[in-house]
């Protein structure tokens, strides 16, 4: 059985319909200095545990996602239109 990405607009689909874009991170203000956009780009953190990223639904719905996954058992427990960013998490 393929991983199951649930999409909120077309429901569980398997995860070779999507690409991941990378990690879903608050991004520095346009105005911000150097050094900020040097983190930004440059420096991560690499948590085990549960981490939120970007993905684009390229085989379905074509929206972009923010997917919930578990950077060591790769477990999807969550997914959310990215275009609620601002929004809280159900």
């Amino acid at each position: 059985m393929a991983s199951l990405i649930p999409c909120p607009h077309c429901g569980s689909r398997p995860k070779e319909e999507f690409v991941v874009k990378g990690a879903a991170i608050p991004r520095p203000a346009p105005d911000a200095g150097a050094d900020a956009w040097f983190g930004y780009v440059y420096l991560r953190d690499n948590p085990r545990g549960p981490y939120d990223e970007f993905w684009h639904h390229t085989s379905g719905c074509r929206r972009w996602l923010i997917v919930t996954r578990d950077t060591v058992t790769h477990d999807i427990y969550a997914s959310r239109d990215a275009a609620k960013i601002g929004e809280a998490t159900p």
